[in-house]
């Protein structure tokens, strides 16, 4: 048996197609394009024509993450390709990678084995330098802000209740927490400030949720930063910040072309967290891609009772898209993990483990077909350990709720891999009439809304609101914004609050700590648990493991 190459290896063995080449795939012309070297291109979509038949949304998401992976966007790169396989004009639209994870855990975000997106080091890296202008935008605010109460204070900003935060790419826990203006006068006004990571930036959300320039800078000043001592709210208009912020993300706006290891079109663009934010590409990405395919493979981040909540219950209402069909992501050893199972454990058979964990698989098809009423299809991502015993308690299971499952092998044989699965996928999107269904109305109070997410989604009691939490909603909603919808900060590892409740845990209340008001973004972010917008490096940092050669070649990126 020879060597198994690792996904940096793969990608780099690779002869990329120029640029020019994929985009002539989607027919797109020279002048549709900005090209960012051989292989990188940002589209225009103000010169793409729209269709009048566009086309069918297909949403992959996944179980509840386990330290085992489930291996989500590399089932969206596969099933693109076996798409494109079929005969299916198909497009993958994608989140861009964190600089966050790729040096902290996770390590790089560009799909796995043989169905990946390249160049995998530029779009795990610096890309097209989308974070870095967001970036820029997000601490031009700050530093208006702050320039504005040095200079007079003419708004009457409390420095005690600026909400704004500084931004930086990069886990980094120092500076989740921090005294500026220290020192001389000429320093600025001493206060307590803190940075978040880029993606969890509002204006990251905003970009991803405007459907054009003019619509970014509508949003861009709707931004709230803070209150005056009299208790209204300070917005990024009030400081006339949202023109010089929209210059810094004019070419930022535009979606970024790339290619899979089979040379077929790859659109990757924004990229919110999901614990944090909404986790999905932008829509501007999103409909530049259904006015060039039939099929848009797209994902939303981490398990579905955050990603696809959050896709459907804010991107498909503030854009007007509905998914076709809903892609379920799982692997045999992370329903086992569910089940108890330890992560060295699970090369070996264990029904037991496996019908403990399965639960969570089958709260999230319930979910799908009965609280969003998507047709649903259940992914299998193969590994070689997994028992043929295994594979068909799970069909067992998913059949029982009306739904097939479909081993996917794309990690090891890219779109040849997953023709199965794009088989059932069009299956479902052909017999899919329409129709899509929210979580909770526009009408229902704050509070409703939340207690609609844990009861419906996560299958919790009830939420508990701390006095602040109970005190801001009160504000919103007495400032007009109880209309909006809610965007959840919690765990990815748990349906509930607590990363240690695996499986599909009954009974338990989820602990809201503070709401937030993301005006421009138009979302109401609720913080539970304890999610940061800030996380930490862990104690052997994927950063230790990534090097350049002397000749340039990067290696240990995943």
């Amino acid at each position: 048996m020879g060597k198994i190459l690792s996904d940096i290896e793969i990608a780099q063995q690779t002869e990329m197609k120029n640029i020019e080449e994929v985009a002539e795939k989607l027919h797109l012309t020279r002048k549709e394009i900005e090209l960012y070297g051989n292989y990188k291109a940002k589209i225009d979509p103000a010169l793409i024509p729209q269709r009048e038949n566009q086309a069918k949304v297909v949403l992959v998401t996944a179980i509840t993450p386990t330290p085992a992976g489930e291996g989500k966007t590399t089932t969206v790169v596969g099933l693109g390709d076996a798409m494109n396989q079929i005969g299916k004009s198909s497009i993958v639209a994608l989140r861009e990678p964190s600089l966050g994870p790729v040096f902290g855990v996770k390590g790089g975000a560009a799909g796995g084995g043989y169905a990946q997106v390249v160049p995998m080091e530029d779009i795990n890296l610096h890309f097209t330098g989308d974070f870095h202008a967001i970036g820029a935008a997000n601490n031009l605010l700050a530093a208006l802000i702050d320039n504005h109460i040095y200079q007079g204070n003419a708004l009457d900003i409390d420095v005690k209740r600026i909400t704004w935060k500084r931004c930086v790419d990069m886990n980094d826990r120092q500076l989740r927490t921090i005294i500026g203006g220290l020192g001389v006068r000429t320093n600025g006004v001493p206060r307590e400030d803190g940075y978040e990571i880029t993606v969890a930036s509002e204006i990251m959300a905003v970009l991803c949720l405007a459907e054009d320039l003019h619509d970014l800078k509508e949003k861009l000043g709707e931004m709230i930063i803070g209150y005056t001592h009299q208790n209204e709210p300070v917005t990024a208009h009030d400081l006339e910040a949202e023109g010089a912020m929209a210059a810094l993300l004019k070419e930022a706006m535009k979606p970024n072309l790339v290619q899979t290891l089979e040379h077929n079109p790859a659109i990757i663009h924004g990229g919110p967290f999901a614990n944090i934010a909404h986790g999905c590409n932008s829509v501007i990405a999103t409909k530049t891609a259904m006015n060039l395919a039939d099929y848009v493979i797209t994902e939303a981040g981490f398990g579905a009772d955050l990603g696809a909540e959050k896709f459907i219950d804010i991107k498909c209402r503030k854009a007007g898209i509905a998914p076709s069909a809903l892609v379920l992501v799982a692997t045999v050893r992370a329903l086992k993990m569910h089940g108890g199972l330890d992560k060295k454990e699970l090369g070996q058979k264990d029904l037991v483990a496996l019908e403990k964990g399965l639960p969570n698989l089958l709260k999230h098809i319930e979910n799908a077909q009965e609280v969003y009423g998507l047709p649903t299809v259940v992914a299998i991502n193969k590994f070689p350990t997994d028992d043929p015993e295994e594979l068909q308690l799970i069909e067992d299971k998913c059949q029982e709720l009306g739904v097939n499952v479909v081993l996917s092998d794309v990690w090891g044989k890219g779109g040849q891999g997953g023709v199965a699965l794009a088989e059932e996928v069009v299956r479902l999107c052909d017999e899919h009439t329409g129709g899509l269904s929210f979580v909770y109305e526009d009408e229902a109070s704050i509070t409703e809304k939340i207690n609609a997410v844990v009861q419906k989604v996560y299958g919790g009691r009830q939420v508990n609101l701390s006095k602040i939490a109970k005190r801001e909603i009160a504000k919103l909603e007495k400032l007009g914004f109880g209309h909006l919808p809610i965007c959840m900060a919690k765990t990815q590892y748990s349906f509930s609050d607590d990363p240690k409740l695996l499986g599909r845990p009954t009974d338990f209340d989820v602990d809201v700590q503070n709401v937030k008001v993301s005006a421009g973004a138009g979302f109401i972010v609720v913080y539970t648990g304890t999610v940061m917008t800030m996380p930490g490096l862990p104690k052997v940092p994927a950063a230790n493991h990534i090097d350049v050669t002397d000749e340039g070649t990067i290696t240990g990126l995943f």
